[in-house]
């Protein structure tokens, strides 16, 4: 070989390399990421109004039966249960098994905030009318902001401050603004759901850090959390010796439906 002549070498520098597969994103079978952006936007939001009216309807529906009042952490047991289940269907038609990257102790973590948030909602249903509950929900977005900031390091400008507590004095009055709609207050009932904002402005930033630093799989999340939660509120109604009682008066009632 002359020192005129060269040896070329293809380094692949107009090839394109492996592209990253585009995870497909799926809701009731529906594959959703496949949707241009505003329409994804427009289906999930609608979705989320939808079944949460859905949800608080049944909810203030099973309260108003008679002797409900007592047994909030019982149907918090039951809601477990199936989101439990859901979760595990997903992951195993899905194919992505239940193998999970987030440490289990932090998953007892977020767990027992679950059980908080949710068990002291749905006790609070049994002592709150629904315009009350509307007002302490409506300030979930403050004590969450808080928790973030002492949590996650996170820092808000002023604007989004002030539009934080607009937006929460704003669903307020909305509430308020049917002058026949009076809330009503009960100690208890105040307590209870203050204590369920109070998990609440801690989980969903304990949730965000996990699922960040640990790249895990939100219906993982669901099914780990909800399992061992699962086991927690169990464990306190066999321990209040609730359980029984709480299941023979859901049974009453499902017989009772079937007879009228």
């Amino acid at each position: 070989m002359s020192l005129r002549e060269s040896v070329s070498v293809n380094l692949g520098e107009g090839e394109p390399g492996p592209q990253p597969s585009k995870k497909v994103v799926r809701f009731f079978g529906l594959p959703v990421s496949e949707f241009p952006i505003p329409l994804q936007l427009t289906l999930l939001t609608s979705f989320v109004f939808v079944f949460y009216l859905m949800y608080g309807y049944v909810l203030e529906l099973i309260f108003t039966l008679d002797g409900m009042q007592p047994y909030g952490w019982y149907l918090t047991l039951v809601q477990f249960a199936y989101y439990t289940l859901f979760a595990l269907i997903q992951l195993l038609l899905s194919g992505e098994g239940i193998s999970r990257k987030i440490p289990l102790r932090t998953y007892a973590v977020i767990a027992f905030l679950t059980v908080g948030t949710m068990g002291f909602s749905n006790s609070s249903v049994g002592y709150l009318n629904y315009p009350t509950q509307v007002i302490f929900k409506s300030c979930k977005l403050i004590p969450v902001m808080i928790g973030s900031v002492l949590i996650l390091g996170k820092r808000y400008s002023f604007a989004e401050v002030l539009a934080c507590i607009c937006m929460s004095v704003g669903l307020i009055w909305f509430t308020l603004a049917d002058s026949t709609v009076q809330p009503t207050f009960s100690i208890t009932g105040v307590v209870l759901v203050s204590l369920a904002l109070l998990c609440d402005a801690v989980i969903g930033n304990v949730q965000e850090g996990a699922i960040k630093k640990y790249s895990e799989g939100a219906t993982h999340v669901v099914l780990y959390s909800y399992s061992i939660g699962f086991f927690i509120i169990l464990a306190g109604l066999v321990m209040t010796n609730q359980l029984l009682s709480a299941a023979s008066f859901a049974a009453q009632v499902k017989c009772n439906s079937w007879l009228s």
